[in-house]
């Protein structure tokens, strides 16, 4: 059983999502602000499996939300829920860290859609039916499991997000390529190759220093200058 944080302000939709995701065979907590959303996103003793966080809500905003879990090592699946239809606001809550993104008012079946992607861990976007996706790499002294979402480096096991692990699929797929972050932007976050947003370079910061001996000098993931990012076995 899957255990989902509803972060919601808003008590007919709370307890609309949580009915509708017990009835899907999860377990549900429901808090109404950010810090009790922060204050549980600390626990240990009981791990979340997904987080289903509002953008506007009392004494912490979901962003504010979600960058403190990232910073703090927690990397729980989040999909945000946002009132705009507007860029930006997808564009920030993708950059603290959110894996997903819905706007209201959504539609209840691909809001649970997307829970189940996102709790489907295993599964990728672009395997084919039928088809196994590749189940790990190697590289340097670095191994990723797709499979399990983890890297496995000198350092210890890294449990990575769905976008950080999206990302480094992305550009191992393509080898010795140089892929343009609007390619990237497009195949992992789904938004337009043109969006203004660091978020490209940012994840890829955080990979390099998951990855890299050297995050200052990397060698696996290299830049292009003027393009985009190569990836280097």
């Amino acid at each position: 059983m899957s255990r989902i944080l509803v972060v919601e302000d808003e008590a007919h939709i709370a307890e609309g999502l949580q009915y509708n995701l017990e009835a899907e065979g999860h377990h549900v907590e429901v808090v109404g602000d950010g810090r009790s959303a922060t204050e549980r996103l600390a626990e240990g003793e009981r791990p979340l499996d997904l987080v289903l966080l509002d953008v506007m809500l009392p004494e912490m905003s979901g962003f504010e939300v979600a960058r403190r879990a990232r910073a703090a090592g927690n990397y729980v699946p989040i999909l945000i829920l946002t009132a705009k239809d507007e860029a930006e606001d997808v564009v920030r809550g993708l950059e603290e860290g959110a894996d997903d993104y819905l706007v209201k008012p959504f539609e209840l079946e691909e809001l649970l859609a997307r829970v189940r992607v996102l709790l489907r861990r295993r599964r990728w976007d672009k395997v084919a039916p039928g088809e196994d996706a590749p189940r790990s790499e190697a590289f340097g002294d670095v191994s990723v499991h797709f499979d399990r979402f983890e890297l496995e480096t000198p350092r210890g096991t890294v449990q990575l997000t769905t976008r950080e692990a999206a990302l480094l699929r992305a550009l191992i797929d393509r080898e010795g390529d140089a892929v343009t972050r609007g390619e990237l932007l497009e195949q992992v976050w789904r938004l337009k190759a043109d969006t203004r947003t660091r978020v490209v370079d940012s994840f890829v910061s955080r990979l390099r220093k998951y990855i890299e001996k050297d995050p200052s000098r990397p060698r696996h993931i290299v830049s292009v200058r003027g393009h985009g990012y190569r990836f280097v076995r």
